[in-house]
């Protein structure tokens, strides 16, 4: 089976939004990555960022009901799919195989 490439920032916003489970629409997924990351994020990044994923079918979302708060607007809600959970498994994987065969002088690991 073909693997999805997705980049860095999208496989970020991939692992947050499986990390906030039921609670992941955009506002939440850009604070959770400024706290994870230390990265300072635009809205409209993570949002477009969102919109990528859910065209790969690596997440699927759902509009939640209006809310005072909100002004009556909705929020969309965003979940990781089947799809979406075997590419971080995957990029796992692969992350570890080849940290688990790099020198560590190379980076500096092992004190020489």
């Amino acid at each position: 089976m073909k693997r999805t490439s997705i980049g860095e920032f999208e496989e970020i916003v991939l692992l947050i939004t499986a990390l906030l489970e039921e609670d992941a629409y955009g506002v939440t997924i850009t604070q959770e990555i400024e706290k994870q990351t230390g990265r300072i994020v635009g809205f409209n990044t993570v949002h477009t960022t969102l919109q990528r994923l859910e065209e790969k079918g690596l997440i699927a979302s759902k509009m939640g009901g209006a809310t005072a708060e909100r002004g009556g607007r909705r929020k969309r809600y965003f979940r990781i799919t089947a799809l979406g959970s075997r590419t971080l498994r995957e990029l796992k994987e692969l992350r570890e195989k080849i940290w688990k065969v790099l020198p560590a002088k190379v980076i500096g690991l092992s004190g020489n």
